[in-house]
């Protein structure tokens, strides 16, 4: 696979990261996903193949606990997602996950995420 554009890249890395990272019952993998405007995260079973739990920026719920400056592109609204998350998942009784930065820069947003996710209660 030539890469020819910076999706390519991503798309590679992507591939390099999942031949090493599986989320199993005990331990589900924990995945990021961001474009410009917002950001998608949710846990999955690798071994049944079946998602867990999600949280984006999309949804009506988050939203309206953002604060004035959260917002789905920025900082503050990747820590509101991580901690969404992490809440959902204790609510499912998993501490553990598997962190999947999904081919992104482990940086900005994706490392909110993963602060957030941390402080809130997730071990990874």
């Amino acid at each position: 696979m030539k890469i020819k554009t910076r999706e390519d890249r991503r798309t590679r890395i992507k591939y390099r990261i999942r031949k090493r990272v599986h989320g199993t019952d005990a331990h589900p993998r924990l995945t990021v996903y961001r474009s410009l405007a917002h950001i998608y995260v949710q846990v999955v079973d690798d071994m049944t193949g079946r998602t867990i739990a999600s949280a984006s920026s999309v949804e009506p719920a988050v939203r309206g606990a953002f604060g004035t400056q959260a917002k789905g592109g920025n900082m503050a609204g990747a820590q509101a997602i991580g901690k969404t998350i992490a809440a959902r998942l204790l609510d499912k009784g998993i501490t553990r996950v598997v962190f999947d930065r999904n081919g992104f820069l482990y940086h900005g947003r994706v490392k909110a995420v993963a602060d957030a996710a941390r402080e809130a209660g997730l071990e990874f």
